[in-house]
């Protein structure tokens, strides 16, 4: 099967405006945009034909192109990550698989990517599939304490016994018992923010309106599931490292952390 990696990004994020610009530092104190290390992470995935930047805006674009990026121009109006990827267009070739990995996201370890294109190559009848983390004791009580604080640590999915997605949730799912928090048996699972797509299903989501839970959570592959297209999760394993995605100015430290941690320069 033929694989496409698509890195969205938009210079207008209302969290962080400019954020792919944003120069993170590495290993030996190198300094990188957000957009080149998030390319970096997706050129890092094995038997993939080809990892295109798709924006809306010229700054972004320019950046790309000067690192070596192939990139794909594509509308303004496009309202979240896997709309952009279906706006590459004739960038994405004749690929099979086109994966979503977000622009914001750089520490995304290689092997979930290869692990959905593993799931997907061994079953035809999965559309899309994402991967996700069963949380630890200790990932499970900040993502409770930043809960009970009003802020969102993550998202959660609840898991079906046929491995699909039944709900995905900025609140911490499924409610526990405060008595079994810290059983890491527990089916509470960290959704990373990756996504893999058949052409056909990518298709049929840009062809469809924002639905009603998508826009109230915020989460866009919830509109794959309220429009009735399984999503199938993968769970993957912890990589011994936080997954920080840079969504405000106070992530840049502990991404930057992370980068030295590993010698990513």
């Amino acid at each position: 099967m033929t694989t496409t990696i698509v890195v969205p990004a938009r210079y207008a994020s209302t969290r962080y405006p400019g954020k792919p610009l944003v120069e993170l530092r590495g290993a030996g104190g190198v300094a990188k945009p957000l957009i080149e290390r998030s390319w970096e992470a997706a050129i890092a995935v094995r038997d993939v034909a080809r990892v295109v930047v798709a924006t809306d805006d010229d700054r972004i674009a320019q950046t790309a192109q000067g690192f070596g990026a192939q990139v794909a121009m594509t509308p303004a109006s496009a309202r979240n990550g896997t709309e952009r990827c279906a706006a590459a267009g004739d960038a994405l070739g004749d690929a099979d698989l086109i994966v979503n990995l977000q622009g914001d996201a750089p520490l995304t370890p290689p092997g979930f990517v290869e692990a959905l294109i593993a799931r997907m190559t061994a079953d035809p009848s999965i559309q899309e599939a994402t991967p996700a983390v069963r949380a630890t004791p200790e990932i499970h009580r900040r993502l409770l304490a930043d809960q009970q604080s009003g802020r969102v640590g993550g998202t959660t999915v609840a898991i079906g016994t046929n491995g699909d997605g039944l709900y995905f949730s900025k609140s911490v799912i499924p409610h526990v018992a405060e008595d079994r928090v810290g059983d890491p048996a527990l089916p509470v699972f960290l959704h990373i923010g990756v996504y893999a797509y058949r052409r056909a299903a990518l298709d049929a989501y840009a062809a469809l309106e924002p639905t009603p839970l998508e826009l109230l959570e915020g989460l866009e592959q919830l509109r794959f599931i309220e429009s009735g297209i399984k999503v199938r999760v993968v769970e993957v394993e912890t990589p011994g490292y936080d997954i920080w995605e840079l969504n405000n100015p106070h992530d840049v430290a502990p991404i930057e952390a992370a980068l030295a941690a590993r010698g990513v320069a």
